[in-house]
């Protein structure tokens, strides 16, 4: 594999300009500059609210200096909250060409988007000398998620994709899991995989903390999709969200943007600590994306069993489908057909082998299908953590 070598030493499996609104009053005008500029590796991200929120802020610059983005427009109307200053200066520090465009200071839409059109390709251009250096496998991390999940999710594919993230580790890579909300019930099975003890009481609070903020909620991860799917209880789809996290150790949890500070397995806490301000943990699977990209995933491994369709900015996602029933509805929008386990075609050690392979290749260039489709969804949310601290440097 060859990376794109950034400041930092990192290395990015895609090169990509990524124009980044600063509130939803931006919203239009950098869709716009970005539509007008028609390129795959221009790609629309932002943050809709107005006033301001730490978790925000750390999440915009972890991603715009993701080892995938190579420069960035920030869009600003002007008067949001937002500390545009701030990010402006985390971008420039890491080596990144970067514009700012104030509308209320660029006289109006149409300016700005001409502006901003004309920036946009003047960075794409620049980035194209950007050094291409070797890349190995363990230069990689990875993430995974599920999303509408069935009866067939937690018997092929996630235990797929965990036979791949053991591979993935043994080759030295990073990978991260997710979604303590979806783990209630395996927390003591989890810690009996912890490296420390430390680890193993932590892995246990952090599910006790997502248990206690969705019954304050009053509401679970457990959706009806998932009972017309064939799931009876949230204990069972636990498992079967559990089974992607593979058999290797678990070396450490963190929050969302947080950088798993060494080689091996994490877990990522994406419960807000304290009580609940900002309603559900994640409205949607591509929250949950963006925050594993923005703790360094260069691609994501998205299980689905009633199917999905999307991909994301910045980070390929690698679909793969658990149901047989749906890969032949969904086969345009699915990378790995893993119903082949439920069907007896193949077994959970050959599909997640294939997973790894697919990996690889994307990580080498190829298009996920999402990638070829033009899916590039994004959602960020007001959230609020406390850093993990010591706890994460066990």
């Amino acid at each position: 594999m060859l990376g794109y070598l950034r400041q930092d030493g990192n290395k990015g499996i895609r090169n990509i300009v990524v124009v980044a609104y600063l509130v939803e009053c931006a919203h239009h005008v950098a869709r716009t500059i970005v539509s007008k500029v028609d390129n795959e590796d221009v790609q629309l991200i932002g943050f809709p609210g107005c006033y301001p929120n730490e978790y925000s802020l750390q999440m915009m610059e972890k991603l715009c200096t993701h080892s995938n983005v190579g420069g960035v427009v920030l869009v600003s109307l002007g008067c949001e909250g937002f500390n545009r200053e701030q990010l402006a200066q985390t971008i420039a520090d890491s080596g990144r060409p970067i514009e700012t465009l104030v509308i209320q200071k660029c006289g109006g839409t149409k300016t700005t988007i001409e502006s901003g059109v004309e920036k946009a390709k003047a960075i794409f251009q620049q980035i194209q000398s950007t050094q291409k250096v070797d890349m190995s496998v363990a230069d990689l991390v990875v993430g995974t998620i599920c999303g509408g999940s069935d009866g067939t999710s937690g018997i092929s594919a996630n235990p797929a994709v965990g036979v791949c993230f053991d591979k993935l580790i043994a080759a030295e890579a990073t990978c991260i899991f997710e979604e303590t909300g979806e783990l209630i019930g395996c927390e003591h099975i989890m810690a009996h995989r912890a490296e420390t003890p430390q680890i193993a009481e932590d892995l246990v609070k952090c599910v006790e903390k997502a248990e206690k903020y969705y019954t304050i909620m009053g509401y679970g991860s457990f959706a009806p999709g998932n009972a017309e799917g064939g799931l009876t209880t949230q204990e069972e789809k636990s498992m079967g969200a559990y089974a992607k996290s593979g058999a290797s150790n678990i070396n450490g949890i963190i929050k969302p943007g947080e950088i798993p500070h060494k080689k091996g397995l994490f877990l990522m806490d994406v419960v807000p600590d304290g009580d609940p301000m900002f309603g559900f943990p994640n409205i949607a699977d591509n929250a949950e994306i963006v925050e594993m990209i923005a703790s360094g995933a260069h691609l994501i491994l998205f299980t689905t069993g009633r199917g999905s369709v999307v991909g994301s900015a910045i980070s390929p996602v690698i679909k793969i489908c658990a149901n047989p029933e749906t890969y032949k509805n969904l086969s345009e929008d699915m990378d790995v057909n893993a119903g082949a386990i439920i069907e007896g075609k193949a077994t959970v050690e050959e599909v997640g082998e294939e997973i790894y392979q697919q990996t690889l290749m994307v990580a080498k260039g190829a298009q996920t299908k999402s990638e070829e489709l033009g899916h590039k969804e994004f959602l960020l949310t007001y959230k609020t953590f406390e850093n993990i601290g010591p706890s994460c440097l066990r």
